[in-house]
């Protein structure tokens, strides 16, 4: 029997979306030692996108290497499956290790539970080699913690994020509580995985990608009308389109006809989809998230309206899933709830632009030679330069431009 036979199945940190580079073990959904079936609810991950739970793929008892709260890149050890009732066989536990690793006796769920947890190391000696996980090491970089200062509490003292966190805390409850400064006692919170994650990505949009913008007004004083005859004609419980979904199924449209604009610069060559996946930004309770209508070209305005008002509930109940959140090919970012005229919204890499959305408000302008009252609603496009020129990206705002003052294109 090939020693490959002979391993303990392993449970890896999955890839639950497109964009998932680590995730958080918020709860073990079973206990150590427990019988686990194949396809049941093993464990609640929270990922960039949402927390969702994940199925074994296989069938045993469930020893837990990776408690709550441990973040993990995707494809590490969470969990081994041992053979069921009886736990790995003799012949499994007595595998020869891999050539170049030494074997590790495999030790039963009981004696996890039951034995005290090991003391943390202390700081390595001057010169020493510090022994730290990625995940700590490049959290200790972010946060400015020295790594030879630090304890550790993982095998053989090795330094976990646990660790950098707990120091991290420290380091700023010795200072917070200075006044010296005149701005008061200093509270410090720590950001969730998808608000750390939002910030590094928003940083690295803003200092890798080479973007320009470029702003029109749009006439929306039709589009208003037709609203207002859709929401009048509405039978009760009925959705009405919102004039956000107005702007989604125009830029879809748009974007169909634009092939160049639905794509992404990545890895040094042009990707360009078949799909036209338009990506909604929405608020949530304490992050934003950018749930995707797929193939919105080709849906009606009723279905977008349908869409979107159900994606937006699941934001704001945390029930959204990765999959709902994966595969968008253009963003749409609308503050124009908030009274906001124009606003510059940052590229969602690596797509090619983010469209962002302004109010519509009742302002003067020329129309059929006279100066009257319409509703004029601004739209900012920003544009990544590697993949839209600027003729690109001006015929694809003219565009969306286009089919919204004339709505009735998009009723259908």
């Amino acid at each position: 029997m090939i020693e490959s036979e002979l391993r303990v199945p392993e449970i890896v940190m999955p890839r639950l979306s497109d964009s998932m580079e680590e995730g958080t073990i918020v709860r073990w959904l079973k206990r150590d030692g427990d019988e686990v079936a194949r396809g049941e609810e093993l464990v609640e991950i929270e990922t960039d996108k949402a927390t969702m739970a994940y199925e074994s793929d296989t069938a045993g008892t469930l020893q837990i290497t990776s408690q709550e709260g441990a973040t993990l890149p995707v494809g590490a050890k969470i969990a081994v499956i041992g053979e069921s009732d009886s736990g790995p066989s003799e012949a499994t536990a007595a595998a020869p290790a891999a050539e170049g690793e030494t074997a590790q006796p495999l030790v039963a769920p009981a004696e996890i539970v039951e034995s005290d947890p090991p003391p943390a190391a202390s700081p390595p000696a001057s010169g020493e080699r510090v022994k730290a996980s990625p995940i700590a090491r490049r959290i200790a970089g972010e946060s400015g913690v020295d790594l030879s200062s630090v304890s550790g509490s993982g095998p053989g003292g090795r330094i976990v994020k646990a660790d950098v966190d707990d120091a991290s805390a420290a380091a700023q409850s010795t200072t917070s509580g200075d006044e010296a400064s005149g701005r008061g006692s200093v509270t410090t919170t720590e950001p969730t995985r998808a608000q750390a994650l939002i910030a590094r990505r928003m940083a690295e949009s803003r200092a890798t990608v080479p973007s320009f913008t470029l702003q029109i007004s749009v006439d929306m004083t039709t589009a208003t009308t037709l609203r207002a005859e859709l929401k009048a004609s509405a039978t009760e419980g009925q959705l009405v389109p919102t004039i956000n979904d107005f702007v989604v199924k125009a830029s879809a449209l748009a974007l169909s006809e634009q092939p160049q604009a639905n794509g992404a610069w990545r890895d040094g060559h042009f990707e360009h989809y078949s799909r036209v996946n338009i990506g909604v930004a929405v608020a949530g309770a304490s992050t934003l998230v950018v749930p995707t209508v797929f193939d919105a070209a080709a849906k009606t305005l009723a279905e977008i309206a349908a869409e979107t008002g159900a994606l937006a509930e699941r934001v704001r109940s945390g029930t959204i899933t990765p999959p709902q959140t994966s595969g968008g090919t253009f963003t749409i970012s609308n503050l124009g709830m908030f009274g906001v005229r124009s606003f510059d919204a940052v590229i969602n890499t690596p797509q090619a632009a983010i469209l962002a959305v302004g109010a519509v408000e009742q302002r003067p302008a020329v129309h059929d030679g006279e100066i009257e009252a319409r509703m004029l609603m601004d739209l900012t496009l920003a544009c990544d330069h590697r993949i839209l020129y600027g003729a690109d990206g001006a015929a694809l705002l003219a565009r969306i431009k286009a089919l919204l003052e004339a709505p009735l294109s998009l009723a259908s």
